[in-house]
């Protein structure tokens, strides 16, 4: 270590707000270059090669070949899939000294699409599942967590090619069952969840979320049967139609100030018979949607009023499409929206777009805004007093909501997305005209599968699950070092001796880090509690009456052996 290119922090970097970033950064693993952009240093990138070699290994073992495409490419394969004006800020633009767009590679379906498309041209060369690991980038607008959420990161993506849907099944369940083995391998504890296909297209889609408090990903799942999906997912179950016979009439009534769900509530408590609570009012958020290339479209979103718009399940619906909530700029061009008090009549008289709950089925009946201040609708009936222009998945998820599958309640956690399985079918084929010559001699259209894993994302979820008050705690099989060599001790017989067992663990085929600088033991033992080495061996006091120690740093557990038995010792704690 005397040599080593490293250089530990007692506090905590100021930006850090989750344990992996500030763990990494003072252990010196990884340094800040700009938002969302770091630098990887020796111990960092010796993590970061061994679970790029996990991955490797779980690909190349399912027939996966590996290539390397480039990061730099043109527009044009992205406009053909619109996906140059789908990605929208997100995506890095720039041009040549000619003037012609270019774009830093966010993913590459399109470059992997056109190179078979380029390669093959018969069906005896299908299937093929082709892979990189490669440096990609996205300009996320507020870059947060260290490497957990960058605008620059290694990504492993495959994609899978093949000629027919129970070719790509099979390509999509060989890279579950790879994920699983690559997570499995790594220790990580996750879960597979249902989930949206978002800007990748596609059909059937699942997401791998490590768990993890600080995740920016919710998922629920049913404890009774299973079931997991990330919220943005989840169906909701829509109730069956109520019939509008025997229903009371809508009427209009004078609800004085009673702009927000609570004194709606209160209101009708004081007012009407009955008990009554948020659910029995309707909520209408007003936002307005942008599809790509196209202009704003006021849209109005009514939910259940005892329950929020989420707006990442309101994205997750909308996409490739923008969304956002009205500026007070908007409602003032739109002098029919009384805030507070809007309701579905006013929105139809206007022309408004409006998009409801699968709850609100036709038959319920709502204590809704009637489109004037101080004014809402009792008893206004989904079906026969307004209509729809259908439904959409925006409201918020909670704990206790029914399961999709009808079999018991949900419950909520935090995780981090690891990877993503998509089968894409053929968006892509079909914008580049993926043919090749079938058995029959006629031409087959490809299907596609799209595959990602985050793997600099992984040292991050690592560090996340993998530590304790003291610093960071490697898993054996990615470990920057297999053994962690304190030499505490200022005897010239002790120094020697450290230095001979080093080279003797190097000899058996270990990877070692021998603390040789001239500092205090504290300083040295603090630092390896922070590095996180799996195995810390200390060659101390105790090596004047013939033995070292072996500390296991999961456990914590310490273990006196003889300098002679030294190496078969630490050999057998460092394979475990």
């Amino acid at each position: 270590m005397s040599t080593l290119f490293l250089r530990t922090l007692r506090d905590d970097p100021a930006d850090a707000e989750v344990p992996s970033h500030k763990l990494l950064v003072r252990a010196g693993y990884v340094r800040r270059a700009a938002p969302g952009v770091y630098s990887w240093l020796p111990l960092g990138l010796r993590v970061l090669k061994a679970v790029e070699n996990v991955v490797r290994e779980e690909m190349d073992a399912i027939g996966a070949q590996e290539i390397l495409l480039p990061a730099l490419l043109p527009r044009d394969p992205y406009e053909t899939t619109n996906r140059w004006t789908e990605y929208g800020d997100s995506l890095f633009r720039l041009k040549d000294r000619k003037g012609a767009d270019m774009l830093l590679g966010p993913t590459h379906e399109e470059l992997f699409t056109q190179l078979v498309k380029g390669e093959y041209s018969s069906y005896k060369d299908l299937p093929v599942i082709l892979y990189q690991i490669q440096t990609k980038y996205r300009d996320e607008e507020r870059p947060r967590a260290g490497i957990l959420r960058g605008r620059e990161f290694v990504m492993k993506d495959a994609y899978s090619f093949d000629l027919d849907d129970d070719g790509l099944k099979a390509s999509y369940n060989a890279h579950r069952e790879a994920y699983q083995a690559i997570f499995g391998r790594l220790g990580i504890e996750y879960v597979i969840v249902a989930a949206t296909s978002g800007a990748m297209g596609g059909s059937a889609s699942e997401e791998f979320l490590a768990e993890s408090e600080v995740g920016e990903d919710t998922f629920v799942r049913c404890l009774e049967s299973g079931y997991a999906a990330n919220v943005e997912a989840v169906i909701t179950p829509a109730p069956e139609p109520i019939p509008f016979d025997g229903l009371p009439e809508a009427a209009v009534h004078e609800t004085g100030d009673t702009p927000t769900i609570e004194t709606l509530v209160q209101w009708a408590n004081d007012t009407l018979d009955g008990e009554y609570g948020g659910h029995d009012t309707l909520k209408n958020v007003m936002v307005k949607i942008r599809r790509p290339g196209g202009d704003w479209e006021i849209t109005g979103v009514g939910v259940p009023g005892d329950r929020e718009v989420d707006m990442k399940r309101l994205e997750a619906s909308v996409e490739p499409a923008e969304v956002e909530i009205l500026t007070e700029e908007d409602f003032a061009a739109n002098s029919f929206l009384v805030k507070g008090y809007i309701g579905p009549k006013g929105l139809a008289a206007n022309g408004v777009r409006y998009l409801v709950d699968p709850r609100v089925v036709d038959g319920t009946s709502w204590i809704t805004g009637a489109d004037e201040a101080g004014k809402h609708y009792v008893n206004l009936v989904a079906g026969r007093d307004f209509t729809t222009d259908g439904t959409i998945e925006a409201a918020q998820v909670r704990d206790g909501d029914p399961s999709p599958d009808g079999k018991g309640p949900l419950v909520s956690a935090k995780g981090i997305e690891i990877g993503h399985i998509f089968q894409l079918g053929k968006k892509y084929t079909d914008a580049f005209e993926v043919d090749v010559l079938g058995e029959s001699g006629k031409p087959v259209r490809l299907t596609m599968g799209s595959y990602g894993v985050g793997v600099s994302r992984l040292v991050a979820v690592l560090a996340e699950q993998c530590h304790d008050d003291k610093g960071l705690r490697w898993p054996r099989e990615v470990a920057p070092f297999a053994v962690h060599l304190v030499i505490a001790n200022k005897d010239d017989a002790a120094i020697t001796g450290a230095h001979g067992l080093a080279e003797e663990l190097d000899a058996a085929g270990l990877s070692v880090l021998l603390d040789d600088r001239k500092a205090s033991p504290g300083v040295k033992f603090k630092d390896a509690e922070l590095l996180g080495m799996p195995v810390v061996v200390v060659v101390g006091r105790g090596y004047a009456n013939g033995t070292i120690e072996i500390r296991d740093r999961f456990t914590g557990e310490t273990t006196e052996v003889s300098v002679d038995d030294a190496v078969s010792a630490v050999t057998s704690a460092a394979r475990g």
